[in-house]
C-alpha cells in the first residue's frame, strides 16, 4: 500500500520536472535553404511517385527528441509521403546504407502519412531518436503522389541521396543523385542555453569547391571548431546557401530579399546571424555602385528585424573576384563600397572579414591562388573552406541577451 509520504514525494518530483521541461526548446540542428529545383536537378529516373528516396544530412549539435520538416512549398502538385523514417546513416553520404537498429518511424499529426499541398510546410510528431554531434542521419520517404517535374528541393546538397523502386526498404540497386528533395530541416528539443546561427549565403555557402558526401563546406568547418569549443558547444549552424542566388534580382532561387523572412525568421533557435551574399548582385550587369546601395537597405532591414527579435546579426564582406568574369573597375568599386559599409558602418554587431583572410598577398583583390576552386577566381576549394572556417572569432557565438538596438 502505498503511503502518505510516498505520494508527497511523486507530488515533489513533479513540481521540480516540470520547471525543468519547461525550459526545453526546439532548435534546429540541421536546415537546407529551398527552391524550385531547375530541370537538370530534377528527381532522375524512376523519379519520386510511388517510389522511396533515402536522402543522407550531417547535423551540428545532439539530441535525443527530435522532428523533421518536410517542404513543398515551391511545387505545383502534391506530395504525399506513405510513410518516414529517420536512421543514423552509415556514412556521410558515399552510400544509403544505414546502423541496423536505428531506424524510427515518422509520424505527423499521430498518423504514418500525410499529403503535403502546394506551398505547405509539415513538421512531424517528435520522437525519441538519440543523436550525436555531426551524426549521419538518413530520412527516408515512401512516396505515393509526387511530381518529379515540379518539385521543392535543394540543387546545391554536395551529397548523394538514393532513389528505390517501389515502397522500399531496399536501396542496393537505387540509383543516386546529388540533391536533396523536400526535406527541410531537423529539430532537437534542447535546454535553454542551445541556439543556432544560421547563415544567408551563395554558392560559395552553399559549398560549391567542396567535397561531395565529406561534409566540409566553410559551415561544416566552422560547426566543428564550435561543437569543439566549451562555450559554444550547443550551438548549431545552419546553411541557407543557395548556387547562384542574388539579394535584388535575377539568379537562380528566391532572392535574398525575398526569402530572408522565411530561411532566417522561421528556424527554430536562432541568435546569430550571418549574412554573406552579393557578389552575384554586385557582378552582374548594371551599375555595381548603385547595386551596393540597395543591398545595404535590405541589409538594414534584415539587421532591424533580427534586433527586434533579439538575434545578433554578423556581417561578412564579400570576397575578391579578380580574375573572374565578373571582374571590372566598376564591379570592383562596388564591393569595396558594400565591404566598407560593413566593417565601418556601426550596424552590425560584428564583422567576419573573409575577405581578409582570403586574399592574394601579391594581390588583395584577388583570391589567394592555394584556394582557388577550378581556377574560377571566385569558388574556394576544400582548403579555402577550412581557411574560411578557421578565421571566425568564435566569440561572436558566446554572446547571449539581446543586441542594442
Amino acid at each position: 500500500m502505498k503511503t502518505k509520504g510516498f505520494y508527497l514525494s511523486l507530488v515533489m518530483a513533479l513540481a521540480v520536472a516540470g520547471p525543468v521541461n519547461a525550459t526545453k526548446h526546439w532548435v534546429a540542428t540541421w536546415a537546407t535553404a529551398e527552391q524550385v529545383v531547375e530541370p537538370h536537378n530534377c528527381p532522375p529516373p524512376p523519379g519520386l511517385q510511388d517510389n522511396s528516396i533515402r536522402q543522407i544530412v550531417q547535423t551540428s549539435i545532439s539530441g535525443k527528441t527530435v522532428r523533421v520538416k518536410f517542404s513543398n512549398e515551391f511545387s505545383r502538385d502534391p506530395v504525399t509521403i506513405n510513410a518516414a523514417e529517420i536512421a543514423i546513416a552509415a556514412t556521410a553520404g558515399s552510400s544509403s546504407d544505414i546502423r541496423q537498429g536505428t531506424e524510427v518511424s515518422l509520424s505527423f499529426g499521430g498518423k504514418p502519412s500525410v499529403t503535403i499541398r502546394p506551398g505547405e510546410l509539415v513538421t512531424s510528431d517528435e520522437v525519441t531518436f538519440p543523436m550525436g554531434e555531426r551524426e549521419n542521419v538518413a530520412i527516408t520517404m515512401h512516396l505515393g503522389e509526387a511530381s518529379s517535374t515540379s518539385v521543392t528541393g535543394h540543387p546545391g546538397s554536395r551529397t548523394d541521396s538514393y532513389i528505390a523502386t517501389g515502397q522500399t526498404s531496399d536501396f542496393s540497386n537505387a540509383v543516386s543523385t546529388a540533391h536533396w528533395y523536400i526535406i527541410n530541416a531537423i529539430e532537437v528539443k534542447a535546454e535553454k542555453k542551445a541556439r543556432a546561427v544560421v547563415v544567408l549565403g551563395n554558392s560559395i555557402t552553399d559549398g560549391r569547391g567542396s567535397t561531395t558526401n565529406m561534409q566540409n563546406r566553410w559551415t561544416d568547418n566552422l560547426s566543428r571548431r564550435l561543437l569543439a569549443n566549451k562555450k559554444t558547444r550547443r550551438v548549431s549552424v545552419l546553411n541557407m546557401g543557395l548556387g547562384g542566388n542574388c539579394i535584388l534580382n535575377g539568379g537562380l532561387g528566391p532572392t535574398g530579399r525575398s526569402r530572408y523572412p522565411r530561411d532566417l525568421f522561421q528556424q527554430e533557435g536562432v541568435k546569430y546571424i550571418i549574412l554573406f551574399e552579393g557578389v552575384n548582385d554586385l557582378g552582374g550587369r548594371g551599375d555595381a555602385t548603385e547595386k551596393a546601395k540597395q543591398i545595404i537597405e535590405v541589409y538594414k532591414q534584415i539587421i532591424s528585424e533580427a534586433h527586434e527579435r533579439g538575434i545578433y546579426v554578423y556581417g561578412a564582406p564579400v570576397m575578391q573576384f579578380k580574375g573572374n568574369g565578373y571582374y571590372s573597375e566598376n564591379h570592383e568599386a562596388g564591393r569595396q563600397q558594400l565591404n566598407q559599409w560593413i566593417r565601418t558602418s556601426g550596424y552590425f554587431d560584428g564583422v567576419i572579414d573573409f575577405d581578409a583572410a582570403m586574399g592574394n598577398p601579391d594581390d588583395p583583390a584577388q583570391l589567394n591562388p592555394k584556394y582557388l576552386f577550378e581556377n574560377d577566381y571566385l569558388h574556394p576549394n576544400a582548403d579555402g573552406y577550412v581557411q574560411m572556417g578557421d578565421c571566425i572569432d568564435l566569440k561572436l557565438f558566446e554572446k547571449k541577451g539581446n543586441p542594442a538596438k
